[in-house]
């Protein structure tokens, strides 16, 4: 067995199974769990996916949103526990793999086009049947 196989191993039960399909571009919540104390609530953040880097437990995605006029940045783990949930609310065109771009650009200029398909909410097999009129 080689080193990539057994570290392959040992990282596997860290793995999230339950990670959605989102690329650059995408805009997402993340739902952040913030501990105050005892106690433990969920803060969501809302932003562009401007950047994805590193591979299995090591892989990291950066989210840019605009807050009263500044950009705020937040880079967060892919398995880490402390974020409960990533939703996709919108999917994007882009053509390139890292958006920094977008951090010179304030207004209308952020704005990406929207990709053109199925609704991101719909899940597969839950088509409306079809030929009853």
């Amino acid at each position: 067995m080689n080193q990539q196989d057994l570290i392959r191993q040992v990282e596997q039960p860290s793995l999230k199974k339950d990670i959605p399909d989102f690329d650059i571009g995408d805009t997402v919540n993340v739902h952040c769990r913030i501990l105050e104390g005892e106690k433990e609530r969920i803060q969501i953040f809302n932003g562009v996916v401007i950047a994805r880097s590193g591979s299995g437990l090591r892989e990291m995605f950066t989210v840019r949103r605009i807050v009263q006029g500044e950009g705020v940045e937040r880079k967060f783990p892919l398995h880490s526990p402390r974020i409960a949930q990533i939703e996709v609310v919108r999917k994007s065109v882009v053509r390139r793999a890292k958006l920094y771009y977008l951090r010179e650009r304030s207004g209308k200029a952020v704005r990406l086009r929207e990709r053109r398909g199925r609704p991101v909410a719909e899940v597969p097999g839950d088509a409306p049947e079809e030929g009853g009129k």
